[in-house]
């Protein structure tokens, strides 16, 4: 949930006697909105949000009593149209507001800034609901689009005051699909608290399972974005070398189904486990002896930079915009995105002592988080 921490770091900086904030949710109840500051006015869950949460049964029975088959209609027809085929996400993002974007409410206010803090259904969604005398789009991953889709986002984000992407890589990324937005994107990274982290790290639970071996963490949500494929085999072959260790893995996602099979077949479950969400991840961390990343693509990698500020060695594939904030061989290990090359990086940070401490005292001596970047927010929302 790395969009998510970040907006609720960002959240935890503002100025509330400068700012009143409202907050529109596509996803009540999840384990951290009990972290978002009270300053801030959680609006009330969308119709059609809270509709389709409901069972299909349930659904069915609420059309019949409010004699209203509206959203019924929408949610079947995003349901068939996802049915098809593997759609990327910025393809689902479409087929899901092409299908149901008649039947979500207008929000009533008007506000002075609009902003959408994920690309994709809120950008949409601020473009289309919201009035408001300026609009700013965060964009947070390394985003490609095919010709269909750029044809679609592009009337969404003309719409839009300012672009925010979150790394370098990230814009030149964007203006590789947009280029005519070159004047109205601006950089401001995700923002890091060491203080909020650290203290998070020294409350709540962490492992129980008294294992004494290695211990390798990875976040991030189960999905093909973040190479759980790549870090099974690697998992694998770490089994076959005889290691005594055990791979965590903190997010949920589409995957999950999968993933436990692959888990099942290669006999992996006393070495590769699933922790599901944890609202508060920070123990974790602060407690495993190694961070492993294998994202095929990151607009920043926000769970990097948190292991990092917990003084936590780094094995992480080559994505885009790695060399953001990794140091090779020096705060961790970037290596190429494969299953081979991942396990080769966890042996040698693992067993070459040398490196090993030398990237501990280089961790502990590196600048930790980048607040001051709240200014950049500032500026930008005046």
């Amino acid at each position: 949930a790395g969009a998510e921490k970040s907006l609720i770091t960002l959240l935890s900086l503002l100025d509330y006697s400068r700012f009143s904030v409202d907050l529109m949710l596509f996803g009540h109840g999840g384990e951290l909105e009990e972290l978002v500051p009270k300053e801030v006015n959680i609006l009330k869950p969308l119709k059609y949000t809270e509709f389709a949460a409901l069972s299909m049964k349930q659904a069915i029975t609420y059309s019949v009593s409010h004699i209203d088959f509206k959203m019924f209609s929408s949610r079947i027809k995003y349901s068939l149209g996802i049915r098809k085929k593997k759609f990327s996400n910025p393809q689902k993002a479409r087929i899901f507001w092409q299908s149901v974007s008649n039947v979500i409410e207008k929000n009533p206010k008007e506000y002075d800034i609009a902003i959408s803090y994920a690309q994709g259904i809120p950008t949409f969604y601020v473009a289309d609901k919201i009035k408001a005398k300026k609009k700013y789009a965060w964009v947070n991953v390394s985003y490609r689009l095919d010709d269909i889709e750029k044809e679609f986002q592009k009337k969404y984000y003309d719409q839009y005051n300012k672009i925010v992407a979150v790394s370098d890589s990230t814009k030149e990324i964007l203006l590789e699909t947009f280029p005519h937005y070159s004047r109205k994107i601006d950089v401001i990274y995700d923002i890091n608290n060491p203080n909020f982290i650290s203290k998070m790290a020294n409350i709540g639970n962490d492992y129980d399972d008294h294992f004494a071996g290695v211990r390798i963490l990875t976040i991030g949500r189960l999905a093909h974005q973040k190479g759980y494929d790549i870090a099974l085999k690697a998992c694998k072959s770490l089994k076959e070398r005889g290691l005594k260790f055990k791979w965590y893995a903190l997010g949920k996602g589409p995957l999950k189904k999968e993933i436990e099979e692959n888990i099942k077949v290669n006999d992996l479950a006393e070495h590769f486990i699933l922790l599901g969400v944890k609202a508060n991840p920070y123990p974790y961390i602060k407690n495993a002896d190694l961070y492993v990343q294998t994202s095929r693509f990151e607009g920043f990698g926000l769970a990097i930079a948190e292991a990092r500020m917990l003084n936590i060695p780094v094995v992480t594939t080559r994505f885009d915009a790695v060399y953001n904030q990794m140091v090779d061989g020096k705060n961790g290990l970037v290596v190429e995105m494969s299953s081979d090359a991942v396990c080769e990086g966890i042996l040698k940070m693992i067993t070459d002592q040398e490196l090993r401490e030398s990237v501990i005292e280089y961790l502990h001596s590196e600048k930790k988080g980048n607040v001051e970047e709240i200014k950049k927010v500032y500026e930008l929302i005046g």
